[in-house]
């Protein structure tokens, strides 16, 4: 099985180990701060020190006012979804299913990154100084894993898994690692007894008899989204899940990120008053984007297993590299732009608002730009989902030709929200709320009221418009207490954590049924060409 994707320095010293900044007014014999205490005394410069203060007391007062009437606080989100309860004592051995591009990456961050990942981030540190990559890596937690199993169809990438797990740079710098031993059949691996988790990183296709599979097994399931690809899958492996009692976690970073959790806390307050319309939105511009990946140099017949890597699809066609490389350009296999990018969107806004399935949704869509690779996805797509019990509209966009980046944004009548890897609220010139604090001057609705940016110190109440655009999306990185670390390791750790402790993950098999169930009702009227609507009595897509 596989899946495919691809500060401020010091001053530099000088001899005597001074910085030229520090020992230049020694020289002469001014100190620094007698410079500025001189420049200060200069008409000009007195003046614009003193309206700088001014400012500056202007801003403090008003931020203090809005948080205040906010009732926001300045530190990150009081909500983190399980934190790890204690350090990892009990040994977990982890297999690993589709070792594409996607698997690759979530083993690494659960502490197996492959030796030329690591002599790559070692050059780019040695280019750039500020390339954090690999100063990341090591400063994860050591969850405790043993990476004891690997299935992939294709035999590079498998023998690249087994590089990787007996790879000796290890954050914790733990012991080595036995090599993993490959298994031919997924089945045969889940039975083995070698393993107590896996991670599912398979195209779509495979999602929901793999996980029914390791559910039999009692084989804890971590699983990239989409979580299936039909109807009927989704309501097959909620079930086979909740019976079997395993612990499962679906792959959505942002229930780990301080932006997405800080976004709930302001919902919670009503800071945006009644909300009626969420907009998101996934544009790329790029063939790598739209999924014409690379066609690596050694796939053949001879080693590719096609035979099980078709396996459920409900279309069987003659060897193809096409489809197996670039596999989410077909149905057959994955569940286009819904599952694949609509999915991380829905997530974000079921994880703030906890909105659950929609009662309707119409999807329209085309392939407009990507016309000679003969997918039957679509490269535009928009589907409007309504939430008349919560008074509300969810409508997500998405074209694979165009590059332009609009964030999630949530409008409330008194204020909107834009919400990615970092958060912002800026007041609508109309609202009620805020009508007299507009009015006074205190709050300006051209600009945020506040923006909460994880990793800076606080928020910043008052903000300018050359402020900087910290992180775009959030889906890679997040911070805790100020340190920066990566979502998906917070989220690996998270499931091995409930694995041991016992607890709900956060992105659990509810979230994910919710999600599918939404994806598939997009991908259907787009399909079908109709309006369908959610028969929450039944449990289906009508």
């Amino acid at each position: 099985m596989t899946d495919e994707r691809k500060h401020d320095q010091p001053d530099p010293k000088s001899p005597d180990g001074q910085s030229p900044s520090s020992a230049e007014p020694a020289r002469s014999g001014v100190s620094r701060r007698g410079a500025l205490k001189a420049l200060v005394s200069v008409p000009f410069f007195g003046a614009f020190a003193f309206s700088f203060g001014k400012k500056k007391a202007a801003d403090d007062f008003r931020k203090k006012t809005i948080l205040s009437e906010l009732g926001v606080t300045e530190g990150g989100p009081a909500y983190i979804p399980n934190a790890i309860s204690k350090p990892p004592s009990e040994r977990v051995r982890l297999g690993i299913i589709g070792f594409g591009g996607e698997g690759e990456s979530l083993v690494r961050h659960a502490g197996y990154a492959h030796p030329d990942w690591v002599a790559e981030q070692r050059k780019a540190l040695e280019e750039n100084p500020a390339a954090a990559g690999l100063a990341v890596y090591m400063g994860q937690e050591d969850l405790n894993v043993a990476f004891t199993a690997v299935c992939d169809v294709f035999d590079v990438r498998a023998q690249r898994a087994i590089a990787a797990s007996a790879v000796d740079t290890k954050p914790g710098n733990g012991p080595a690692n036995p090599p993993a031993k490959r298994y031919r059949h997924y089945r045969d691996l889940l039975q083995s007894g070698d393993v107590d988790a896996v991670i599912i990183a398979t195209p779509d296709h495979w999602h929901a008899q793999m996980t029914q599979d390791a559910a039999a097994e009692g084989v804890h399931v971590y699983c990239e989204k989409c979580m299936t690809r039909t109807e009927e899958e989704t309501r097959a492996v909620h079930g086979a899940v909740t019976n079997a009692g395993i612990v499962f976690q679906l792959g959505h970073q942002n229930r780990q990120s301080e932006a997405h959790n800080k976004a709930r806390e302001v919902i919670e307050a009503g800071i945006l008053g009644p909300i009626t319309l969420v907009e998101g939105t996934t544009n790329r511009n790029s063939p790598w984007g739209a999924w014409v990946w690379d066609i690596h140099e050694d796939g053949n017949p001879q080693t590719i297993d096609w035979e099980l890597f078709e396996g459920p699809a409900p279309n069987k066609v003659p060897f193809s590299l096409e489809r197996f490389f670039r596999w989410r350009c077909w149905y057959d296999y994955g569940t286009g732009l819904a599952g694949d990018l609509l999915s991380h969107e829905y997530d974000g806004v079921n994880q703030i608002l906890q909105l659950g399935i929609p009662k309707s949704c119409v999807a329209s869509g085309g392939i407009y730009y990507f016309k000679d690779d003969g997918r039957d996805v679509p490269d535009v797509f928009q589907a409007v989902y309504e939430y008349p019990n919560r008074d509300l509209t969810f409508v997500y966009s998405a074209t694979l030709a165009n590059g332009y980046y609009r964030g999630l944004r949530f409008m409330g009548h008194d204020a909107s929200m834009q919400v990615s890897g970092t958060l912002s609220v800026t007041a609508d010139g109309e609202s009620t709320r805020y009508k007299q604090k507009i009015e006074d001057r205190i709050i300006d609705p051209s600009r945020p009221m506040f923006t909460y940016r994880p990793g800076f110190k606080g928020i910043d109440a008052v903000t300018s418009a050359t402020e900087e655009y910290f992180v775009s999306r959030g889906l890679l990185y997040t911070y805790r207490g100020g340190r920066r670390v990566s979502a998906y390791h917070l989220l690996i750790a998270e499931w091995l954590d409930v694995i041991r402790n016992g607890g709900q993950t956060s992105c659990n098999i509810d979230r994910g049924f919710e999600e599918a169930m939404t994806c598939h009702m997009a991908t259907r009227s787009y399909l079908e060409g109709r309006k369908v609507e959610w028969d929450p009595v039944n449990r289906r897509i009508v």
